[in-house]
């Protein structure tokens, strides 16, 4: 959204709450006014002006960043005096299980009736680090039928218009990002401590590839000095998140760079992919093939990297690139899928391994001047 568009929208909120006719009723926004995809901290402020039911729903195979941004806003919301639920669609990797509170993340494929409880009960819904509810799979019918104000807090392209107030942008590189952001203009930064602010560090710290991608700027620098001042511990985060591997893990990694990585030097792509008798024989647990693509995109000369794997009877894609080729344009285009312009996700339920392979292959041809481009 163009600075002018958010101009012209603050002006349009003062003019609308200089009235004094707006206000919540329960679940319910009142009068004529709508919040719709409207970004604004005037419209925060109201739907926190009194004690609510909140739901914090978070996205498919959850990441450190969707669990950060959850967990971290949660332990902030309570001590507002906010009854707050977090809903996850499946089970989070076990890396992640040192955040704090996320023994009551209720998981809707192990406790449906409980998850469609608190949604049912729920005065305010947050779709946090997604905006399609198809990325919540049956929590999505859920919230689609929910009376409830629902809010998006993401930082992925093209949100669906569902939401009724939004705290989103692409280029903000976490969705943890943006929840300090929310925090900051609530006036609600003194509420932050340690564990909370440590949620929201492993997302930041996750989703910019520790610090290393294009999307990591002097403002997230900025929120990860801010949140090392008032006592995260950065190398702890960083060791839980990421030197906690199992024999498995370091056994399936083995195997998949020496067995399952494929390069294609004429397009400057290499990819990944594991059957599910791969991933059965190593024993793979949920988030073991996290971050596995990134090292077919460490190759030198790599543009475009690729994960396939079979799970869950689907075939699960992630894309990786540098520079200015766009997997969220790739995905979006060939395989229903989209993320960012450098990290992009897809799957298919109609094909099988062997197919989408052969489809990707096919594919780079169409798509070789743009990957052939010097960076």
């Amino acid at each position: 959204m163009s600075s002018i568009i958010i101009a012209a929208l603050h002006c349009f909120l003062f003019f609308a709450f200089s009235l004094n006719n707006v206000n919540f009723a329960g679940s319910q926004i009142e009068e004529d006014f709508s919040f719709q995809n409207m970004q604004n901290t005037k419209g925060f402020e109201l739907l926190f002006s009194d004690s609510k039911n909140i739901v914090l729903t978070i996205h498919l195979n959850p990441d450190a960043d969707a669990l950060g941004a959850a967990l971290g806003f949660a332990l902030v919301l309570h001590k507002k005096g906010h009854t707050v639920s977090i809903v996850s669609p499946n089970i989070f990797p076990d890396f992640l299980k040192w955040m704090k509170g996320h023994e009551q993340v209720l998981v809707f494929d192990k406790e449906p009736e409980a998850c469609k409880k608190v949604l049912e009960q729920a005065d305010v819904i947050f779709s946090m680090d997604y905006s399609a509810l198809k990325r919540v799979g049956a929590v999505g019918d859920e919230i689609a039928k929910s009376s409830a104000t629902k809010v998006i807090i993401d930082h992925h392209r093209e949100p669906e218009d569902y939401a009724d107030l939004m705290k989103w942008s692409t280029e903000a590189g976490a969705t943890c990002e943006l929840v300090f952001d929310l925090l900051k203009e609530l006036d609600w930064l003194p509420l932050l401590d340690k564990d909370s602010g440590e949620c929201l560090y492993a997302g930041i710290m996750t989703d910019t590839g520790g610090f290393r991608h294009p999307n990591t700027t002097q403002h997230i620098h900025e929120v990860i000095a801010q949140l090392l001042g008032i006592g995260v511990n950065g190398a702890k985060v960083s060791k839980l998140v990421y030197d906690t591997n199992t024999v498995d893990r370091i056994k399936l990694l083995g195997f998949t760079l020496s067995q399952r990585l494929k390069v294609i030097p004429a397009y400057n792509v290499a990819y990944i992919y594991l059957s599910a008798d791969d991933l059965k024989k190593h024993n793979a647990q949920k988030g073991d093939t996290e971050g596995l693509v990134n090292y077919a995109l460490s190759i030198k000369g790599i543009v475009m990297a690729a994960l396939f794997k079979e799970s869950d009877n689907m075939v699960k894609m992630s894309f990786r690139s540098v520079g200015q080729f766009s997997v969220n344009d790739f995905a979006r285009a060939n395989f229903e899928g989209g993320g960012h312009t450098n990290a992009a996700g897809g799957a298919s339920k109609t094909m099988s391994l062997e197919q989408v392979i052969k489809k990707f292959e096919n594919l780079l041809p169409t798509y070789k001047s743009e990957l052939n481009k010097k960076l």
